[in-house]
């Protein structure tokens, strides 16, 4: 698919260190100009997720949440620019954000509740939308490529994520290994958002 939305990937995480993994192993495939955006409840990892995915990219700083800066830079093999957009209150505010110049820095753009800025993004990002699980730490993880960008790089996507697709992801039972389950720990006590 070329131009919208793809029809999205579901995987599972038990644990805030699986949601790390999980987005580590999906900063291995980054791009510089990548935009990531992250969607889902309240505490249900989107820090945890960068932090994840910062690290992947040998981030070495302690990645938190940006929610009253707005945005933070980290630097590792790309950069990584991380916003979090919950507290603005109007769509042109994201303007002063720069985000066309972030873009084009050659590092990456992961912005926490992204979905609530998209007629201000371009087209072309992944969309990872994280959700409440059945267990604490349980977490459904649904990833969807927007773009050519991101769409041309599915076959990779899908593999990078395979650890994560095991038979407790699919819900065969809780006796799979550690790629294999449900999602992310409360963001209040773990770092994620």
């Amino acid at each position: 698919m070329t131009g919208g939305r793809a029809d999205g990937l579901e995987v599972r995480t038990a644990s805030v260190d699986e949601t790390r993994a999980l987005a580590a192993a999906l900063s291995a495939i980054a791009r510089p100009g990548d935009l990531v955006l992250l969607a889902g409840d309240l505490g249900a990892g989107k820090t945890a997720f960068v932090q994840g995915f910062g690290a992947g990219l040998g981030v070495e700083e302690r990645i938190t949440s940006p929610t009253f800066t707005l945005a933070q830079q980290y630097e590792g093999r790309l950069r990584v620019h991380h916003l979090d957009v919950y507290r603005l209150d109007q769509l042109s505010e994201v303007v002063e954000l720069g985000l066309a110049e972030l873009l084009d820095d050659g590092g990456v753009v992961l912005i926490e509740w992204g979905d609530a800025i998209l007629p201000a993004l371009p087209n072309d990002y992944l969309e990872v939308r994280l959700t409440f699980g059945e267990g604490d730490d349980d977490r459904s993880v649904a990833l969807a490529t927007v773009g050519p960008s991101w769409a041309a790089r599915r076959r990779v996507l899908t593999e990078a994520v395979e650890p994560f697709t095991g038979a407790r992801a699919r819900g065969a039972g809780a006796t799979a290994g550690p790629g294999a389950a449900a999602g992310e720990a409360d963001h209040q006590g773990a770092g994620g958002c």
